[in-house]
Order: C-alpha cells, then structure tokens, then sequence
C-alpha cells in the first residue's frame, strides 16, 4: 500500500533526471524490508507555480511524501526517511530545498480495490 509521491517544481527538470531519481527512490521502498514489494507505488507530479520563502519562484524544491498503513515503528520510518534523503542528496543535492514526509494512514479507514 506504500504511495511514494515526489513533488517538485519545474526547474529541477533543468539539474536532475527525474525519472532516474524516482525509480532510484523507488528502489529504496522496494529494499526497506518494510512493505510487500508489489504493493508499493511511487509517482511525481511537477508544479508549475509555488512559492518558497522570501524567494519566491526562485528556490527551486523536491518534497517527498510517503504515506503507509500505520504499524511501522517509529525507528523504521526514521530509517526509510533518512535512506530516501541518502539517495535525494546524492542525485539533487544541488536542489535548493530536500525534504521528506513519512505520513501513517489509518488502516481502518484505508480501502483497496484490485480488479
């Protein structure tokens, strides 16, 4: 059920190759031991428009949110949070802002389909 979704404005386009980072990101989910390896989805979404600070438009980003069924301790999530940044600085690490959201959802609540 793990969704890894990389956010990040339109410039990184120029610095980075996004879809080697997001398969690489990916990579790291699959390796975690935490989650059924054909269960995890990664994606990005690019902005057009966004706001950083007093910068503005000119402080280009990638955020990353990863949301999973709550039950991970909290070590673990410290763990995949910090293998996710290992591979961001290694492959964006001149990206002007890095950062990661380890989100627990609610399994009570969380619905599945397959068809």
């Amino acid at each position: 059920m793990p969704n890894l979704i990389m956010e990040y404005s339109h410039p990184v386009e120029d610095l980075v190759d996004v879809n080697r980072l997001l398969k690489a990101l990916h990579q790291v989910a699959l390796e975690c031991d935490l989650f059924e390896t054909n269960s995890v989805k990664s994606r990005s979404l690019c902005y057009q428009n966004w706001l950083v600070g007093q910068a503005g438009s000119n402080a280009n980003f990638i955020h990353i949110n990863f949301d999973l069924l709550d039950g991970r301790t909290q070590e673990q999530k410290k763990r995949l949070s910090f293998e996710l940044m290992k591979v961001l600085q290694q492959e964006a690490g001149q990206v002007h802002s890095l950062t990661i959201n380890i989100r627990d959802m609610d399994k009570e609540c969380f619905l599945k389909v397959l068809n």
